[in-house]
């Protein structure tokens, strides 16, 4: 039986696990958001991990050659997509009952009519969410449930009209949080048949030519039987595989809270460390924003850190504090950077603490200050708060790697890149796709490694100004 081994970063806003196997290889990621209840939110991410890991195994049972295929690799890669609609719908389905549920159960004169534009939301939505994932990669680039329902939800709540607003709203906010923490445990192999069967009728439906210049498209259209026929007979036995974890490290923000033992939970900044040097070995200096707070880290040629300083007192200029702007705006934090971006200046936001910055927002809205400038002011300003950290942990030293899920967000990116090579020069940055996954990789590594390393005596130094 082959060993695996788990790594899971329990953050504050997302959970992400992360299962590698005896040659530090990943075979499997998960993520999921962390609302209410961090047990689940980590079952979540581990089960997602696992189900990811499946696919990896897949991979594997097909020659090299064959995967290599552009027909292999565009139709692995609309299974994934199929298949997260297939997880999606079943939670989908929760939250339409549920949202029904809550609105039944007003008290407000309106409530027929409320129901009646509750349920043609429902109705628009649902066709755009399949078409996203069957046709436009949806699975590829939002991996949160929240965010991709909300996104839909509130752009047709806004041609309700007014006086609809607030209850849709209210029960949209009833609603998703227990729909999001629910487990639902899902069959591989039937959703596997599934989702086959969904590709078969997407790729028998595009006519000769229909895919333009996508040639792995025209490929699959063209092969798709061929690699089905190829990958089929091995989905029983990969979904009755086991994935045995011999070893798992817990850590994050709600570390404490998973059922490890003592010596299986370690430091995030040990996890980010060593996550982000495994990725890019010769990395010796990491931010990671995460949801709670900001670590500027030093490590050395191991991976090991020498420093670190953070701000572990206030959420402004973290995921958290992005959380409430986007509430704030109406937005998902997934449009946040987008929007940023359409700026034309960047609007001075004097208040680093996150009550206060809200208040500001509202206030310069009022006066007429376009939404895109302020969100680029309040960007630039994480950013500058980042960059101070850094400096007092003792600069950028040769490579530097951005860790965290605030590295997703492009308006972020962009000052980040901006302003270290304004004070450091033209070095080498490093921003992985997965950077998010970085503390899930090294709690991994470690626990393969099952080795005991801490944090270095006297070089913890934690920033408390403007603290709330």
């Amino acid at each position: 039986m082959k060993n695996y081994y788990l790594g899971i970063d329990l953050g504050s806003t997302t959970s992400k696990a992360v299962i590698i196997d005896e040659q530090d290889a990943i075979i499997g990621r998960g993520i999921t958001n962390t609302r209410a209840n961090y047990k689940v939110a980590a079952d979540i991410a581990r089960d997602e991990a696992i189900y990811d890991a499946r696919f990896t195994l897949l991979q594997q049972r097909v020659p090299a050659e064959q995967m290599a295929r552009p027909e292999y690799q565009r139709y692995m890669h609309d299974l994934k997509n199929v298949f997260k609609y297939g997880q999606f719908k079943r939670r989908m389905e929760s939250l339409e009952k549920l949202l029904v549920s809550t609105v039944e159960g007003y008290t407000h004169a309106d409530k027929a009519a409320i129901l009646e534009k509750l349920k043609e939301i429902i109705e628009t939505i649902r066709p755009q969410i399949h078409r996203g994932f069957i046709h436009e990669d949806l699975g590829s680039k939002n991996q949160f449930f929240r965010d991709i329902v909300s996104e839909k939800y509130n752009a047709q709540v806004e041609e309700k009209g007014r006086s609809f607003y607030e209850p849709l709203m209210l029960a949209f906010d009833k609603s998703i949080t227990p729909v999001e923490n629910e487990m639902v445990h899902y069959d591989f192999a039937e959703l596997m048949a599934e989702s086959m069967a969904a590709l078969e009728e997407k790729y028998s439906a595009l006519a000769e030519g229909a895919a333009g210049a996508d040639a792995a498209l025209e490929a699959a259209r063209q092969h798709y039987k061929e690699v089905e026929q190829t990958l089929r007979p091995h989905v029983a036995d990969i979904a009755g595989e086991e994935i045995n974890i011999a070893r798992m490290v817990g850590t994050g923000y709600g570390r404490a809270l998973l059922p490890f033992p003592p010596d299986c939970i370690k430091s995030e900044i040990l996890c980010h460390a060593f996550g982000a040097h495994a990725v890019f070995p010769k990395t010796r200096t990491v931010l990671d924003i995460g949801g709670q707070d900001t670590k500027a880290i030093q490590v050395d040629s191991h991976g090991l850190v020498t420093s670190f300083h953070m701000n572990d007192r206030c959420a402004a200029g973290c995921g958290r504090y992005l959380g409430y702007i986007a509430d704030e705006f109406g937005l998902s934090l997934n449009e946040l950077g987008t929007e940023a971006n359409k700026a034309t200046k960047e609007t001075t936001i004097c208040s680093t603490c996150t009550v206060f910055a809200g208040a500001e927002v509202k206030e310069l809205l009022h006066n007429g200050e376009e939404r895109p400038n302020i969100l680029a002011g309040l960007h630039k300003a994480i950013v500058q708060r980042a960059m101070s950290l850094i400096a007092r942990s003792g600069g950028v030293r040769n490579e530097f790697t951005f860790t965290g899920g605030v590295a997703r967000n492009q308006a972020v990116l962009k000052y980040v890149k901006e302003m270290v090579r304004h004070a450091y020069g033209d070095l080498t940055m490093n921003i992985h796709t997965d950077s998010i996954f970085m503390g899930a990789l090294g709690a991994a590594m470690l626990s393969r490694r099952n080795i005991n390393v801490d944090l270095p005596a006297g070089k913890a130094v934690a920033e408390t100004e403007g603290a709330e």
